[in-house]
């Protein structure tokens, strides 16, 4: 980035935010079998494999919706002039728009996957998807814009369509 650019000169986005009821959930179960796991060990029983098996299960599974929720809440793109930037507090990516190789697009239930290549690095994003329970909406997740992002990131890198295959489409490089 040339340090002459205006820095607010950028579009920012960033994605819906799923509830953490799911989360807390998680947490409630795993900590509910770790205490009767407890339990078992204080009174000198023995422990079922069952048992240490899902006590173990539960807290793996805690431990990942919590750090999907915590990258979401870091999530965001940023559209400048002469590049993209998206960070999820693991990765962050910086693509100027001339070394934008490719654009994968893989539509899904839940939003369209978004897979953007760059020479040295890549990163993906979802467009909005909606959760439908016996059609009532549960949640949102993905970018509300994410169809915006998608043709603006389309646009910038001067990208045309490719092929379309039942897996998806693509846009590349002329």
């Amino acid at each position: 980035m040339d340090n002459d650019q205006d820095l607010t000169s950028y579009l920012q986005f960033k994605p819906e935010l799923i509830s953490r009821r799911g989360e807390m959930v998680a947490w409630f179960c795993t900590l509910l079998v770790w205490a009767g796991w407890l339990v078992l060990v204080l009174y000198g029983s023995k422990v079922p494999v069952t048992v240490s098996f899902m006590g173990i299960f539960l807290l793996f599974t805690a431990l990942a919706i919590s750090l999907g929720n915590w990258m979401d809440r870091k999530t965001k793109i940023s559209i400048y002039n002469d590049h993209v930037s998206f960070e999820n507090g693991l990765r962050h990516a910086i693509i100027v728009w001339e070394d934008i190789k490719n654009v994968e697009v893989i539509p899904s239930n839940w939003g369209k996957k978004v897979r953007v290549v760059g020479k040295r690095s890549h990163f993906d994003f979802r467009t909005l998807g909606e959760v439908n329970v016996q059609g009532e909406i549960k949640a949102r997740l993905g970018f509300t814009d994410g169809d915006k992002i998608l043709d603006m990131i389309v646009q910038k890198a001067g990208l045309i369509p490719g092929e379309v295959s039942n897996a998806g489409y693509y846009y590349t490089r002329r």
